[in-house]
């Protein structure tokens, strides 16, 4: 064991010892390092097994019944459609870990592409998982769980609970093929922020600077911070370690207001600041109600009964108090201020609104 390797192993040590400082987060916990990523996978597949009734009903699964017992030696007669009704096409997709290798086991999770409605109790037989290359890189087959549970009476009464169509095989998967990466490439390391900030990137810099000696780290940008590192893969390695466990305090996000206008939710971050501002809010309620009146005509009079419309009109108004924002008005003092007025999420909406034309509110308003 060389000296930098006994050093980095120390400062590994070290980083770990200092790891409850308050306010700071593991690099680990703020970056990735640039290649180092997993990556999707998708596959065709039959799922056998299931209920007489609850297999697809569409062609393309006959197909791939007829395909697969061609390639198991069994030949069917030209024209005949096996139509089994306990067999469902589904669509296979798992997430390939980075560095995995063959031999190793991975998650599935199998959903139907067909008319089936419940994969309740079916095994998916062996399907090949390929990558956006189109190379296959693991095969997958075994029994689905399946968390929902769908019934339904002769009445046309039906019941479901959770989603019985997709279903999971933990483990499901063998990998077959090795990703490559540029790991262990060069005499670099670049640790790329999941949040870009410029003041982050440069602290990280500073951080690992301060352990590692000067102008062994670089911000490159907002997200990206270079750092020499050795070229041996084994030293590499624990320098990674290393530099992932060393403590950084990130900067606080931008002020912003986010906004999902399908949910009414509002969030607001703790930057968020109001500049004075006097703020009113009320709602007003018009409430229309038909009355209609019946016009009886007197006795042998030879006039005919009516029906004589007549509307009622109700305008009500809510007396809400008017409330002032101070400057540097906190993210509390605005949600009490707004309470108080008994305002909805969506009146919280339109206040906020209302306050960024003023230019009274300094925050970046986001609509999701």
């Amino acid at each position: 064991m060389n000296t930098l390797h006994k050093r980095l192993i120390f400062l590994l040590l070290l980083g770990i010892t200092h790891s409850g400082l308050v306010y700071a987060e593991r690099i680990k916990d703020i970056a990735s390092i640039d290649g180092v990523r997993s990556n999707q996978l998708v596959g065709y597949g039959l799922v056998v097994g299931l209920n007489y009734g609850n297999g697809d009903k569409t062609l393309f699964t006959g197909q791939s019944l007829r395909s697969m017992l061609t390639r198991l030696g069994i030949t069917l007669p030209p024209g005949i459609d096996p139509k089994a009704k306990n067999i469902a096409a589904v669509a296979v997709q798992a997430e390939l870990p980075a560095f995995a290798k063959p031999g190793q086991t991975i998650d599935v999770t199998v959903s139907s592409i067909g008319d089936a409605k419940n994969l309740r109790g079916g095994a998916l037989l062996m399907s090949p998982l390929k990558g956006a290359d189109g190379q296959v890189y693991a095969l997958a087959q075994g029994s689905l769980i399946v968390s929902g549970v769908s019934a339904s009476g002769q009445d046309g009464s039906n019941i479901t609970v959770n989603n019985p169509s997709v279903g999971r095989i933990p483990n499901g998967a063998i990998v077959e093929r090795v990703v490559n990466t540029s790991f262990a490439d060069g005499d670099a390391l670049v640790f790329n922020l999941h949040s870009p900030d410029f003041t982050t990137a440069n602290r990280v810099a500073e951080s690992i600077n301060k352990v590692l000696g000067s102008n062994t780290a670089k911000a490159v940008d907002a997200t990206s911070v270079r750092v020499n590192a050795p070229v041996d893969p084994n030293q590499k390695v624990t320098f990674a370690s290393v530099v992932e466990n060393m403590m950084v305090t990130p900067d606080d996000a931008p002020a912003r207001v986010i906004i999902n206008s399908r949910t009414g939710t509002v969030v607001i971050n703790g930057k968020v600041r109001v500049q004075p501002a006097a703020v009113s809010h009320g709602s007003l309620t018009v409430t229309i109600s038909e009355n209609p009146q019946v016009s009886q005509p007197n006795a042998f009079s030879n006039g005919q009964t009516t029906v004589t419309p007549q509307s009622n009109l109700k305008i009500e108004e809510e007396k809400n108090h008017m409330f002032v924002f101070n400057p540097g008005v906190s993210l509390d003092e605005i949600v009490k201020a707004v309470n108080n007025v008994g305002a909805a999420p969506s009146d919280l909406v339109a206040i906020l609104e209302a306050l960024k034309s003023a230019g009274s509110l300094h925050a970046e308003l986001m609509v999701i």
